[in-house]
């Protein structure tokens, strides 16, 4: 990680307060975290992805007590003449700082501004960053790209470039100068990393930050590429040992996925350990070039990436993840499991689709206003075969007897809306009903109904077990099933929430593989 990220925790907390008490930060951009707040998720409980907008590439900091994410805009090359930022005190609720940096404030660059990487020193704030996506060949044309750095007062800006030219404008070592990563080590040595076309490279970081210092044997570039490496480089360091990780596969296709590597020193050997993070055809595909972040005191770690959803095809429709990444006792790393959960607790529901009546998040429940007798949906991107999926349903006070709300599943044809789809609805009813419905192009058809307490106002919790051809319903706190049914039709489809009537609210969405 970057200075914070690998100081001990009394340095990190005297860095902190020179930070606090050198700068003013508008109270109106930032808040503070709580001390001792510890951020114990199984991933970005608030939805994944946590950040609305396509973006890529994200990389991390901690600034000011605050969790900083800095990613590319993904956009097409020639609108990539920006960068954004995003802070927030809990990964929870995150604060947009937009056009941190922009081509006015860095004359050489005119497109592809990518992969921005933080690093705070001697008081400043810097960003390094790809720009104009520089070929092989194309300097000695007089083509100027590569990756550059900026300087500022304030980790949102506005970043000014600080030499007026590349850091990094040519090919050593047959490395595309793109997709940096400044690490500091224990030693107060900065080091970037970087590197495409299947090359990566480091090199030392003067005191200066804005130039390069020379190894001990007086070159400036060492070539550490690792097994099947691509792009994307972040360092990391943990209990003395350096861990580069890097993304392999195409950025447009759907087998982009992390690599790690192990080392005993910043220069490596870097011997490839394997893949940690890919696509899963249940959530989502392109699964790549991450960042870390490591929650100060503690070890939580999160790895924080760029991945497609399912059903999307433009190259550029990427979105910002987080999901919890653990260590083994050997100190590998273990393979990150993308999750899905919703607790609406950032006062939003990206990602999901709706379709019918009028859709909010309303005290961390995601809440729907509809007619009595019309129906409504709010769809994920997701394309579960075998699957848990657990929500809260709330029905409003005066629901018509005959109408009902829950959940849906194995849902096919989703973009057909609630009028056409096919799948399975588990549904609660004020008269004191749970029923397994299925739907066939919009066709209703009860497939079987039990008897329940079913009340008003409160959150029941509706867990169904979908396995096979097998699916189980539970409601309540019961570890009984009020509703088990054997030769289940659909093999996979999406997940989601419906109602059939009048209002209801849902919270709390966990959906994974048994």
């Amino acid at each position: 990680m970057h200075i914070l990220h690998s100081i001990t925790q009394h340095l990190f907390l005297a860095v902190l307060l020179h930070i606090h008490t050198t700068f003013s930060f508008p109270v109106q951009e930032l808040e503070t975290l709580q001390p001792n707040l510890q951020l114990n998720y199984t991933t970005a409980e608030a939805g994944n992805p946590f950040i609305g907008g396509w973006y890529a590439d994200p990389d991390t900091a901690i600034y000011d007590d605050l969790y900083w994410i800095y990613p590319t805009s993904s956009l097409p090359y020639e609108q990539q003449t920006f960068l954004d930022a995003f802070s927030s005190a809990d990964l929870i609720t995150w604060t947009k700082h937009p056009n941190i940096l922009t081509i006015d404030n860095v004359k050489w660059a005119k497109k592809a501004v990518w992969a921005p990487a933080p690093a705070f020193v001697n008081g400043k704030y810097y960003l390094y960053f790809g720009a104009n996506d520089i070929q092989e060949g194309e300097p000695e044309k007089g083509l100027i790209g590569g990756i550059g750095v900026a300087v500022s007062d304030h980790p949102y800006g506005p970043y000014i470039d600080a030499i007026g030219k590349p850091l990094i404008g040519e090919y050593h070592n047959k490395a595309q100068p793109i997709d940096q990563d400044v690490f500091i080590d224990d030693d107060g040595q900065a080091y970037i990393y970087y590197g495409g076309h299947e090359h990566a490279n480091v090199a030392k970081l003067n005191p200066d930050m804005i130039s390069l210092g020379t190894f001990s044997d007086n070159t400036t570039f060492k070539e550490i590429t690792p097994d099947k490496y691509v792009e994307g480089s972040q360092m990391i360091k943990r209990n003395g040992k350096y861990y580069f990780m890097w993304s392999e596969g195409g950025w447009t296709g759907p087998d982009y996925a992390v690599a790690y590597a192990i080392a005993d020193s910043p220069l490596g050997p870097f011997n490839t350990r394997g893949r940690i993070l890919q696509q899963d055809s249940a959530i989502a595909k392109g699964s790549g070039h991450n960042g870390v972040i490591r929650v100060p005191g503690t070890e939580i770690y999160y790895i924080t990436y760029h991945r497609r959803p399912l059903t999307e095809t433009d190259r550029n429709h990427r979105v910002l993840c987080y999901d919890r990444m653990y260590f083994n006792p050997d100190g590998t790393i273990a393979n990150v499991n993308m999750l899905v959960k919703d607790n609406f607790a950032d006062g939003d529901f990206v990602g999901w689709k709706t379709d019918g009546g009028e859709w909010k998040v309303v005290d961390k429940r995601l809440q729907v206003d509809a007619k009595l007798g019309s129906a409504a949906f709010a769809v994920q991107d997701t394309n579960f075969t075998d699957v848990a999926f657990e929500a809260t349903v709330q029905l409003s006070a005066g629901n018509n007897e005959t109408e009902s709300a829950g959940l849906v599943f194995k849902v096919k044809d989703a973009t057909k809306g609630v009028a056409g789809f096919s799948g399975y609805y588990v549904g609660l009813a004020p008269s004191g009903i749970v029923k397994l419905e299925t739907f066939e192009a919009g066709v209703r058809t009860n497939y079987t109904s039990v008897s329940a307490r079913i009340e008003t106002t409160v959150d029941i919790r509706v867990c169904i077990q979908a396995i096979g051809e097998n699916i189980r319903v539970f409601v309540g706190d019961s570890d009984q099933p009020k509703i088990s049914v054997e030769g289940a039709s659909l093999v996979n489809g999406t997940t989601g929430v419906a109602t059939f009537g009048a209002g209801a609210q849902f919270g709390n969405v966990s959906l994974s593989k048994p």
